[in-house]
């Protein structure tokens, strides 16, 4: 049955956001420091560039997929300096004494900053092209590819709401001198993260 692709979208997209990476401890970090809806929007920008990804296998955009494998290049490049950038905004940042003031502005500045961190990595087309024929589904084949792209965003989307419901619990235990920590933590290894895909611009590593 169709509607059984949405089961396998839903777990691919939650096992691909679940691994620790740099958009996961920036979610973590924002919610910790300015609130359920930055670290959440900040997961469903995420979420958004994954399921567009997903649409572009599901689909066949051959087109498509040549342009990003063609500029993998400057898209690493542009998305390792964006990493090195937001770390060292991390790094340096003050720890927050509560939640900061929700601004559309600012929601939407989240949202957009991970959706074009996850888009500016060339490596995730050809994983979910991967994916999407491991899991048997043909490019525009009835309504499977469509509901397995939902599958993906739902599945994405659930693990962040997951991950910043902890952040904020966790929230009320840390003390100043604790978030300064995880600022540090969090600021350095995102930008050992941006450090690593610049590197990977010269070596020509992959994802």
């Amino acid at each position: 049955m169709d509607i059984a692709y949405f089961g396998k979208g839903l777990l691919i997209g939650f096992s691909i956001a679940a691994p620790v990476g740099p958009i996961g401890l920036l979610c973590f970090q924002r919610a910790m420091n300015q609130g359920m809806l930055h670290g959440f929007l900040s997961g469903l920008g995420a979420a958004t560039a994954d399921a567009m990804y997903g649409l572009v296998a599901a689909f066949g955009l051959t087109a498509v997929m040549t342009l990003l494998v063609g500029a993998a290049f400057w898209l690493k490049l542009v998305g390792g300096l964006f990493l090195v950038w937001l770390g060292w905004q991390t790094l340096r940042a003050r720890p927050a004494t509560q939640a900061a003031h929700a601004t559309s502005a600012g929601l939407a500045g989240s949202y957009a900053g991970t959706f074009a961190l996850t888009a500016l990595n060339p490596a995730t087309i050809l994983s979910f092209v991967a994916i999407f024929a491991g899991a048997g589904v043909a490019a525009g084949t009835g309504s499977g590819p469509a509901l397995m792209v939902a599958g993906v965003f739902a599945g994405s989307a659930a693990w962040w709401l997951i991950l910043c419901t902890l952040a904020v619990s966790l929230r009320t235990r840390f003390g100043a001198r604790q978030m300064r920590w995880l600022n540090v933590l969090s600021g350095l290894l995102i930008t050992g993260f941006g450090v690593w895909m610049l590197g990977s611009v010269t070596l020509g590593v992959g994802r």
